[in-house]
Formats: structure tokens, C-alpha cells, sequence
């Protein structure tokens, strides 16, 4: 497995969890368990920014990536 390719999946498993949290948010009627899923979906999002800068960089690093 290519690092582009594990760098694809990392951002697609950041995504799901990000959505899943603000599902949780959503639906629940807790506001305790409300706030905590926002805070979750809000620290998946920072990641998720993170990975995708990282992997902008190795894009403009590593030619190979669109291989």
C-alpha cells in the first residue's frame, strides 16, 4: 500500500468519525452528550484539516503519489 493510499484512507476514516459525531449531536437530546459529540466532530475536523494538508505537501514532494 502507496503512502497516498493510506493517506486516502486516514482522511476517509477522519471524515466518517467527524460525521458520525455530528450524527450523535444530532440526534441526541442530552445536552451533556450534545456538547461532547460537537467538541469530538470539531477535534475530527482540526485532523482532518491536518491530514489534508499533509497531504497536499507529499503530493507536491513525492511525484510517485499520483501513481
Amino acid at each position: 500500500m502507496t503512502v497516498g493510499t493510506q493517506m486516502q484512507q486516514a482522511i476517509a476514516t477522519v471524515q466518517n468519525a467527524a460525521a458520525t459525531m455530528k450524527t450523535f449531536s444530532l440526534e441526541t437530546q442530552d445536552q451533556q452528550a450534545k456538547k461532547m459529540f460537537e467538541q469530538l466532530a470539531q477535534t475530527f475536523d482540526s485532523a482532518l484539516n491536518e491530514l489534508k494538508g499533509r497531504e497536499q505537501y507529499i503530493e507536491n514532494q513525492e511525484p510517485q503519489y499520483h501513481q
